[in-house]
């Protein structure tokens, strides 16, 4: 008979201590580093959900392909084994390895995008719009209406509005649109997952203005998952199938293989251009390294590979996307606000409703994120008006569509007493809401200001 408890599909092989900060040294910490989570050394953290992002434990088959790996400079056989995998899953006739996904965002908009073009998507994550920015693009979002409504229980809040987007090429011309690419799943619209059917939309709008199409991919499985779960005629599909099919839609991606690639390291572009392919490894020879390394080691690669192959078994994802709905049922049941439904890779506070005496100016999404780590030595990240509030010509910033702190779980790194620790410090937390603060930026970069930037409590 099939029991309701879903368990890892896993033993625990090896264990890594956790220290144990009092509240004093959490205070201390928190006047040291300016009120940034990101100026914290791990060792002051408890529960790590800063990211998702290559802060995975890899299995006993990845460390074993790291022990085989070759590290011959030129034409390593551990390349080969990476680009294969790669191919066999995605199709992507040119594959180019990166150091990392933000290296294959670089090196692709760098190749693709000029100074005054456009790039719709459906929500750009942090890195993915600063390095179109930095192009003296627009990176323009547009994710359909309830992907902005933490509340709504669409089941594919990660769609882009396919309306917006051909009116989008209209008004600018096809002439700026250089690429349309859609993330999967949406991080930064709380996780939320991407349809087949959207996609397929998203691709006939493209295919008649002519414009390439491309996947923010760093999430495919979850997103694969979420369609043979939720998206009709995709029950009976495997993921690897569903995974072929997205990818079939799609001209080329960008990867960071830190996520659902199960590496601690590592991303990759995947094209079917060769022409962009060849202009992305001259780029990637000047910045990376020799194209069948990109920046890697050759056990990187192996651990990739084999990361790639495990993230879309059948029991692994059940247990993934299951482990992050445990806690936001848990929150969620005790009253606290979050993005619903959950995403794949993490819960998302809302805390625009969590701390609705806090204005957006006083950035509520920071103020929540420190009082976490405050209260239980419990780290996130701020997804709101610091990471993406828009400075205007009098001085004043256009604040986020929305004001969320992400708990972003690592894969097969905690148990579900960690989990259940996590969910009793936003309980916590939530319980004197009224008596948080919010923060004023006293130094910031201009940059990517949310990883350095220093705060100020009012």
């Amino acid at each position: 008979m099939p029991y309701r408890t879903i368990i890892e599909p896993f033993k625990i092989h090896t264990v890594q201590a956790i220290n144990f900060p009092t509240l004093q040294e959490r205070e201390a910490a928190l006047e040291r580093i300016g009120y940034n989570l990101f100026g914290l050394n791990g060792a002051e953290v408890i529960i790590d959900l800063l990211t998702d992002s290559g802060t995975g434990a890899m299995s006993s088959k990845q460390w074993a392909g790291m022990m085989d790996g070759d590290e011959s400079y030129a034409g390593s056989r551990s390349y080969y084994r990476f680009r294969d995998t790669i191919k066999d899953i995605t199709g992507f006739a040119e594959i180019i390895p990166t150091h990392q996904g933000r290296a294959a965002e670089k090196i692709l908009f760098a190749t693709m995008v000029s100074p005054g073009d456009v790039v719709p998507n459906n929500t750009h994550f942090d890195t993915t719009r600063a390095n179109v920015e930095y192009q003296e693009a627009e990176a323009r979002d547009l994710v359909i209406a309830e992907g902005k409504d933490p509340s709504s229980m669409h089941p594919f809040k990660g769609d882009m509005d396919v309306a917006a987007l051909e009116r989008t090429i209209e008004q600018v011309g096809r002439d700026r649109v250089p690429l349309v690419m859609v993330t999967i799943t949406n991080n930064s619209g709380g996780g939320q997952p991407v349809s087949m059917a959207n996609l397929r939309a998203v691709r006939e709008v493209c295919d008649r203005y002519d414009i390439p199409f491309f996947l923010d991919a760093c999430r495919f499985a979850e997103n694969a998952w979420f369609i043979k779960q939720r998206e009709e005629g995709y029950a009976d599909k495997t993921p690897r199938e569903i995974a072929r099919e997205m990818f079939s839609l799609v001209d080329g991606c960008t990867m960071s293989a830190k996520k659902d690639g199960l590496a601690n390291i590592g991303g990759f572009v995947g094209l079917n251009d060769p022409d962009v392919a060849r202009d992305c490894r001259n780029l990637l020879i000047l910045t990376e390294g020799f194209p069948t390394y990109g920046g890697l080691a050759g056990y990187d690669l192996e651990a990739i590979a084999q990361g790639l192959e495990e993230v879309l078994e059948e029991t692994y994802l059940q247990y993934r996307i299951r482990s992050t709905a445990y806690l936001a049922e848990k929150v969620s049941s005790a009253g606290v606000p979050i993005v619903r439904p959950p995403g794949g890779h993490a819960v998302y506070l809302d805390a625009k409703a969590f701390l609705p005496h806090i204005p957006p100016h006083q950035y509520p999404a920071q103020a929540l994120a420190v009082e976490l780590y405050r209260e239980g030595g419990v780290r996130g990240v701020e997804i709101g008006s610091v990471m993406f509030g828009r400075p205007k010509p009098d001085g004043s910033e256009e604040p986020a569509a929305m004001e969320l702190v992400r708990l972003a779980v690592p894969r097969r790194t905690y148990t579900q007493s960690h989990i259940d620790y996590v969910g009793e410090v936003v309980i916590a937390a939530a319980e004197r809401a009224e008596d948080i603060r919010g923060y004023r930026i006293t130094d910031q970069a201009p940059w990517l200001r949310h990883f350095t930037a220093r705060f100020a409590p009012l």
